[in-house]
């Protein structure tokens, strides 16, 4: 065993092929977790079996074909090559792996791995809007592995919404699409989240939503010399009931209604690049904007590939987590 802990990244996950195939796999995992979902199961099961996976893994599919490099799935590679980055900037500290909570590597094994050779493991979901949907469920899986017999001790580190390195990431990555705009005033900010349903949100008591708007106060202080506010809207509703909105796609079109015609779209809550950010804003949202009277629209880049990110991330290194 070695005498050094090992870091776990952990992100949600990508298909394994931009396929009906591959994303009808990954679909079926992810939408079956019930911290996604937490419809009864006896409700909800026969729904996704019988309906969403016979009706859009083919138009998803084509979707992610549509961001799809040379390198594969653009957040496979970005949460690899962030790996490697946090692993050169901790050096002998500590050894770094990733992991994704649907698809492979699956987190489970990872931190089962980990276990047997580090002297701590640290789990660090790369959300820093904390929600049982994304870092609760990576949570659960991670207390549920640490319960195993015979191992090293697992903690848990959430980077905080308005941890200041991560925020001067988000903040370099916004000054960079400014540098590349277009000559004029400056665009209105708007930072997308990914939604989730209003009732979820009223349970988790809104610390969700809470956190979404810390991270957009700090940014906007942290840009305070380029933008006077940072908008919040909320992306990516799925399913029939009440979500947490404004809706962003909604929210550019009423701002290219109301006269507004250069936007920046920055995503905070992605760490990495993927379908909800290169194509549902990069693409739907920049086409909603600009068939609404909009002219020029920049997506801002994940924080991944900064070096203030990476500060952010080492910091689970001093973590107090009580171990599980």
């Amino acid at each position: 065993m070695s005498s050094r802990p090992e870091i776990v990244l952990v992100n949600l996950g990508t298909p394994a092929a931009p396929t009906a195939d591959g994303v009808r796999a990954f679909l079926a995992e992810f939408l079956s977790d019930p911290d996604v979902v937490d419809w009864p199961r006896w409700v909800w099961m026969p729904v996704l079996k019988g309906i969403i996976l016979r009706r859009r893994p083919a138009r998803v599919a084509e979707l992610y074909a549509s961001i799809w490099t040379e390198q594969g799935s653009p957040l496979a590679a970005s949460t690899e090559a962030l790996a490697r980055d946090l692993a050169d900037h901790v050096g002998d500290r500590a050894t770094v792996s990733h992991a994704y909570r649907y698809g492979e590597p699956a987190v489970a094994d990872v931190i089962r791995e980990a276990r047997g050779r580090a002297s701590r493991v640290i789990v660090v979901p790369l959300f820093a809007q904390p929600t049982a949907s994304s870092s609760g469920t990576v949570e659960r899986l991670a207390r549920q592995v640490a319960r195993e017999p015979r191992g090293a001790p697992v903690v848990v580190h959430h980077v905080p919404p308005d941890d200041p390195h991560y925020i001067e990431a988000v903040a370099k990555r916004c000054e960079e699409a400014l540098a590349a705009f277009p000559s004029g005033p400056a665009p209105h900010l708007v930072a997308s989240f990914h939604s989730l349903p209003a009732r979820v949100d009223r349970k988790e008591g809104r610390g969700y939503t809470s956190a979404c708007r810390r991270t957009a106060e700090a940014l906007t202080r942290a840009l305070a010399r380029t933008t006077e506010t940072v908008e919040v809207a909320y992306q990516s509703k799925f399913g029939p009931e009440p979500w947490v909105g404004p809706p962003t796609e909604a929210r550019l079109v009423a701002l290219a209604e109301s006269g507004v015609r250069r936007v920046m779209v920055a995503a905070p809550g992605f760490l990495t690049p993927g379908l909800e950010t290169l194509e549902e804003l990069g693409v739907r949202g920049r086409e909603a904007f600009q068939a609404a009277g909009g002219e020029d629209f920049a997506l801002v880049d994940a924080p991944a590939g900064r070096p203030e990110l990476l500060r952010a991330l080492a910091s689970a290194l001093e973590s107090s987590a009580t171990p599980f």
